[in-house]
């Protein structure tokens, strides 16, 4: 050995060391994802959106702080099935006919446009994206996506189903016995909401050395409305320590539709078993984060945190209110489609507040690349990625959002569609074509119809609407025996 090798050994063996260290380190790190879904939550109902509300939001609220929280993020439907459908395939729900909740067909002046009630098996889920790049998938909760077991999350991509079926609302209510398919009753009395989120947090324990993505789609806080009495007690003393049990909680809202009726909606957030509804669902999140933290995940975990459609004001209880914003459930106005949005992933994103309209569709493009997965060939997506939006490089300007919902709502919304550029916001209503456009930055609870002081805008988003309305084959209503014919885009 020559005296310049011997001199340079030192050096060669700490880089082959080097090299056998590099190569025992994972290719690229692959970060898990929770999703956590809840159902009719509203935009107003957690105190990131809203300081002043009356149901205490502190584990969501950090949450929000710890991420990017979207003040213009929507549902993809002012009901259920749908934007979880959406969410599901980052696709809009019009593409085939599942625009409204999987078993809604109530009839007004005219029929509802045809539904499908199902997410057919060919779809190319997030959760198949997840298994095919080596995750662990689960699902928690509600499913509410197909009418049998075939079109239930084990043949949609997930590996673990715990709780997932046709039903929409606990069909035994949220204390066991639960009356659920897909998940075992618990001794006499356990709470649903508390009892999905134990069978989370054991997920956890098992797949922490691999990577996961859970999803949580949460029953509450859907009717029944039910909570543990001792949450209710506080509540009930809290609203009586305020005041706000003095006062009248409702309000008419206008004529939906030519000879309806006012609509009654609550104006005051007081409910107390809906308050305890929420906070049970604020100390579940709580805990999963505390897991995830117990387990050194919390760095590298995307956790995306929503709601399938707005809070329910104006039908079955009115629990809850989302005053500024009008409507609520079952409403094509901001208080039926504007949602909680949350995502956050400490090791990339830097926290902050964004307010670029973004819509459920985007959810699955957007954690495919955060995760660093390849997109499946010959799959499309509505949605886009928020990836330039969340690291603070874009605004994604000038995209439209759209809306399509040609249904009578169980909470007394009118068939109609949408349309977002910007800060406008364009409605036409299915039953005669009446069109109305809002300033959302000037008149949030779109109460000033400013369509006259703006005919080329009017007539430019009409067009882009009636575009769309042809490019996803939106279905519309149709008459009932011997009755008048319904309008149409077309004119047909």
């Amino acid at each position: 050995m020559s005296q310049r090798t011997e001199q340079q050994m030192p050096k060669l063996r700490k880089y082959y060391a080097l090299i056998v260290f590099l190569a025992c380190l994972p290719l690229q790190a692959q970060p898990n994802v929770v999703f956590i879904l809840v159902d009719d939550l509203g935009y107003m109902d957690i105190g990131a959106n809203n300081p002043g509300t009356f149901y205490e939001t502190p584990n969501v609220d950090r949450l929000a702080a710890s991420g990017v929280r979207f003040t213009n993020g929507y549902a993809a439907n002012p009901v259920c099935s749908p934007t979880r459908y959406s969410i599901m395939t980052g696709k809009y729900p019009s593409r085939t006919n599942a625009t409204n909740f999987f078993s809604g067909a109530r009839p007004g002046k005219f029929r509802p446009a045809e539904l499908y009630d199902r997410m057919d098996l060919e779809e190319v889920t997030i959760a198949e994206c997840f298994q095919a790049a080596g995750y662990t998938t689960a699902f928690f909760g509600k499913w509410h996506l197909g009418p049998t077991e075939e079109f239930w999350p084990e043949k949609q991509g997930f590996d673990i189903n715990v709780g997932g079926f046709s039903r929409g609302a606990p069909p035994g209510g949220y204390f066991s016995p639960y009356k659920n398919p897909r998940l075992k009753d618990g001794p006499e009395g356990e709470h649903l909401t508390e009892r999905l989120t134990n069978e989370v947090l054991s997920t956890l324990e098992r797949v922490k050395e691999d990577p996961f993505f859970i999803y949580l789609s949460y029953y509450t806080v859907h009717t029944p409305l039910q909570a543990p009495n001792e949450l209710v007690e506080k509540y009930r003393r809290k609203a009586t320590r305020l005041g706000l049990d003095e006062g009248e909680d409702f309000g008419p809202e206008e004529q939906v539709l030519p000879g309806g009726r006012p609509r009654r909606v609550r104006l005051v957030q007081d409910h107390a078993v809906y308050a305890a509804m929420v906070e049970t669902m604020d100390k579940s999140v709580g805990r999963i984060m505390q897991k995830l933290e117990a387990l050194g995940l919390s760095e590298d975990t995307i956790i995306c945190f929503t709601g399938d459609n707005g809070g329910l004001s104006t039908s079955e209880g009115s629990p809850t209110s989302n005053l500024p914003l009008r409507g609520g459930k079952g409403w094509l106005y901001e208080g039926g489609i504007r949602e909680p949005f949350i995502i956050s992933h400490p090791s990339s994103i830097k926290p902050a507040v964004e307010d670029t309209p973004v819509c459920s569709i985007d959810f699955y493009p957007t954690l495919i690349e955060l995760a660093g997965i390849d997109p499946i060939q010959g799959v499309m997506n509505d949605g886009v990625s928020l990836t330039p939006v969340l690291l603070g490089e874009d605004k994604l300007s000038g995209r439209d959002l759209f809306w399509h919902y040609p249904h009578y709502s169980n909470q007394g919304g009118f068939p109609g569609g949408v349309l977002r550029r910007g800060d406008f916001k364009l409605v036409e209503r299915f039953e005669d074509g009446a069109l109305h456009l809002y300033n959302l930055a000037t008149d949030l609870s779109e109460q000033t119809d400013i369509k006259e002081q703006h005919p080329q805008l009017v007539a430019s988003m009409r067009t882009s609407l009636h575009e769309w309305y042809r490019e996803v084959d939106a279905k519309f209503l149709r008459a009932k025996p011997d009755g008048p014919q319904p309008w149409r885009p077309d004119g047909k």
